[in-house]
C-alpha cells in the first residue's frame, strides 16, 4: 500500500492537467473575455447584410421581371362611386375577376373550392388560384377591349393558347386579390385623374363611375404590375 502511495506521488501528470491544475478562475475569466472580445470573421458580419438586402430587393426584383418578362393584358373594373376610387395619392380599383360571384360560374370553380374548402363551403384564406384570361379582339385605335375570363384553376396551367394567359389571385376578406388593386399616383397626375375621374361620373345617370379599363403586364407564372389606365379618352401611365 505504501509502494502505491508512493508512486501515486511520483507519477509525472499530463501536460493538459499541469496546465489546469495551475489554471486559476480569473484567468479563465481572462480568456473568456479575450474570446468574446476577439473580432468577428468577414463572413459572419456581411452574411446578415445580404440577407436583409436580399428581401429588401425581393419586391422591385419581381416588379421588374414581371414588367420584363409578362405579357399585356387588359382588365375591366367595375362600376364605383367616384369618391371610392381616387382618395389622396391611392387609386383603388376593383375588378370584376375580384368577385366571387363572378368567378363560381367559370369551369374549373368547383374544383378550386373543394380543394380549399373552409366553413359553409367558403374559401380558405389565403388560397391561391389562378384565373385564365382569354384576349378580345379590339377594333379601332380606342380603349382595347378587356380580356374575358374563361376558366379557374387550382394550379399554374402548363400550357395555354397564344391568346390566353393565367393571372395569379389569392383569396382574402371575401374577394380576389391579384395585386394590381392600389397605385400611387403621382402628383402631377393627380388633379387631372381626380377631374377625370368626376366628369365620367356625371354623364351618367346614377353619378356612379362606369367601368375602368387597366392595362397590365402578367408574367410566367401569374404575377402582374399596372402599366396604364384609361379614363374617358385619356390613358395614364404608371
Amino acid at each position: 500500500m505504501a509502494e502505491t502511495s508512493e508512486s501515486s506521488k511520483n507519477k509525472t501528470l499530463s501536460p493538459e492537467a499541469e496546465f489546469s491544475k495551475k489554471l486559476t478562475f480569473r484567468d479563465y475569466l481572462t480568456a473568456t473575455e479575450q474570446k468574446y472580445n476577439q473580432p468577428l470573421p468577414f463572413w459572419r458580419l456581411i452574411l446578415p447584410l445580404m440577407l436583409q438586402t436580399g428581401l429588401i430587393l425581393s419586391v422591385p426584383t419581381q416588379a421588374m421581371y414581371t414588367n420584363l418578362a409578362g405579357r399585356e393584358v387588359i382588365l375591366q373594373t367595375l362600376p364605383n362611386d367616384p369618391d371610392n376610387v381616387l382618395r389622396g395619392y391611392t387609386l383603388n380599383l376593383d375588378y370584376n375577376i375580384s368577385r366571387i360571384s363572378n368567378l363560381r360560374r367559370l369551369p374549373g370553380w368547383e374544383e378550386v373550392v373543394s380543394r380549399n374548402e373552409g366553413r359553409r363551403g367558403r374559401l380558405l384564406e389565403g388560397t391561391n388560384l389562378y384565373v385564365i384570361l382569354q384576349e378580345q379582339q379590339s377594333f379601332g385605335r380606342g380603349t382595347p377591349r378587356a380580356w374575358r375570363p374563361v376558366r379557374v384553376s387550382s394550379n399554374l396551367p402548363m400550357s395555354l393558347r397564344d391568346n390566353q394567359v393565367a393571372l395569379r389571385g389569392v383569396y382574402q376578406d371575401g374577394t380576389i386579390n391579384y395585386g394590381v388593386e392600389s397605385y400611387n399616383v403621382p402628383d402631377e397626375q393627380r388633379r387631372q385623374l381626380n377631374n377625370d375621374i368626376f366628369r365620367a361620373a356625371r354623364q351618367t345617370r346614377d353619378g356612379q363611375l362606369r367601368s375602368l379599363t387597366v392595362k397590365v403586364k402578367v408574367d410566367p407564372q401569374g404575377n402582374a404590375v399596372p402599366v396604364s389606365l384609361w379614363v374617358r379618352d385619356r390613358n395614364y401611365r404608371f
